[in-house]
């Protein structure tokens, strides 16, 4: 392995061992020890190789390289969600074994935040002196609320155009609208005394449990459901929220095993799992309208339950409120961001297209996602990498880890492009 390989390998490990999911807030550290404590580690390590760094109050950090009038932007983020159960490596280990740097972060964003580092490095070295003003934008937030960005338009210059690898490879060219919605279920007589479930908004809800007085124990088990004491358990497998498929929800087995009996219950379930108002039939060329209920808790007589909702790029938010007003239940947003849609022939694709062919060996064409990057920060940004076609999907599951093979892949494409957008 060459020494930018070597360090890169270590850089991502050590980044992944804070576990900078968002924690308990204060002035200094806005998003928590951990994040804090990742920012200034990614910052310090960019300063030892040479670069200017600011660090903006915590939210977010960047890296400058050249001094060009026009400014050209990466844009990456160090916080993770929550590391969830089922796992057989430790988290925030950061632990380098069978060819893989294992972690929460690995591959979303940590991974891809070092390796475009270490490949803005390269140039470096090499004598590259770019026309553009390099910005490698760091954010601590983008998992939780985008606070992160909002701080750092406010206290620095976002450029126009620019890549975030927090994505898929070819290229993005467009990316779904999201919508966290909080549904209202009325529940006046519950068949349990507590229920509660999910982690983060965006993560599939990989674990849910109630409380209840009596437990049929033969149809529990029918259903696939753990008994402890007089509490139901079911578990599930996690994944990201704009892919729910890839993931098992524990939601589901728990809420039908008391829908049996509550209509109430029924119908909360034919609304978030089948669908009986015709969400997921809102599709265009960017793909199918998804809904994934990821986090479910009882309180004062109602099923309060937070759904990620990816809906397709050429139709509006508008579109997928007029579904949810026909259901007839209450409803919050808590957190949206419009679609993003470019010309699949800018020169931004076209450059980045060119560099994955080159490096991969593979025609191919840009694409379109579910998830949600930094890129639409910016008024000409896109998403390129840092996964592959085919790959093991680890994004918010246990045991997520990146492959040396691919981080030696992403320090050569990061560089190619870079050198090609700024030249």
């Amino acid at each position: 392995m060459t020494h930018y390989l070597n360090d890169a390998v270590q850089g991502i490990a050590e980044s992944i061992r804070f576990d900078s999911s968002f924690g308990k807030r204060s002035a200094k550290m806005p998003f928590g020890q951990g994040a804090y404590d990742c920012l200034q580690h990614f910052l310090s390590l960019a300063e030892s190789l040479g670069f200017e760094t600011h660090n903006y109050g915590g939210y977010a950090g960047e890296v400058i390289y050249g001094s060009g009038v026009e400014e050209f932007a990466v844009l990456c983020h160090l916080d993770v969600v929550p590391a969830g159960d089922g796992w057989t490596k430790p988290p925030f280990g950061g632990l380098v074994e069978d060819g893989k740097i294992w972690g929460r972060g690995a591959v979303d964003d940590k991974g891809p935040a070092v390796c475009v580092l270490y490949a803005l490095k390269q140039l470096q070295d090499a004598g590259f002196m770019p026309s553009k003003r390099i910005k490698l934008i760091v954010g601590c937030n983008e998992e939780s609320g985008w606070a992160c960005i909002e701080h750092y338009r406010e206290a620095a210059s976002m450029p126009d155009t620019g890549f975030s690898p927090d994505a898929e490879f070819p290229v993005i060219y467009a990316e779904k609208g999201i919508l966290h919605v909080r549904l209202h279920f009325p529940l006046p007589h519950a068949p349990f005394l507590f229920l509660e479930g999910g982690k983060s908004a965006n993560m599939v809800c990989d674990y849910c449990s109630a409380t209840t007085r009596s437990i049929g124990t033969a149809r529990a088990r029918e259903f696939g459901l753990e008994i402890a004491g007089n509490k139901l358990i079911a578990r599930g497998k996690s994944a990201h929220g704009s892919t729910p498929e890839k993931g098992v929800n524990a939601m589901l087995p728990l809420l039908s095993y008391f829908a049996r009996r509550n209509e109430n219950i029924r119908f909360a379930v034919d609304c978030l799992f089948n669908d009986v108002y015709g969400l997921t039939k809102l599709s265009d060329e960017t793909g199918r309208l998804t809904l994934s209920p990821n986090v479910i808790k009882y309180r004062k007589g109602e099923l309060q339950v937070l759904c990620d909702i990816r809906y397709p790029a050429t139709l509006s938010a508008e579109n997928v409120y007029q579904k949810l007003v026909a259901m007839g239940v209450k409803y919050e947003t808590v957190h949206h961001q419009p679609p993003l849609f470019h010309d699949k022939n800018s020169p931004l694709i076209c450059t980045l297209l060119s560099v994955y062919e080159e490096c991969t060996g593979q025609k191919a064409e840009p694409i379109a996602i579910g998830g949600g990057t930094y890129a639409r920060a910016l008024k000409n940004g896109v998403g390129f990498g840092p996964e592959m076609p085919g790959d093991e999907p680890v994004i918010h599951q246990a045991d997520e880890y990146i492959t040396i093979e691919r981080v030696e892949l992403l320090l050569k494409m990061y560089r190619m492009a870079l050198e090609r957008l700024t030249k």
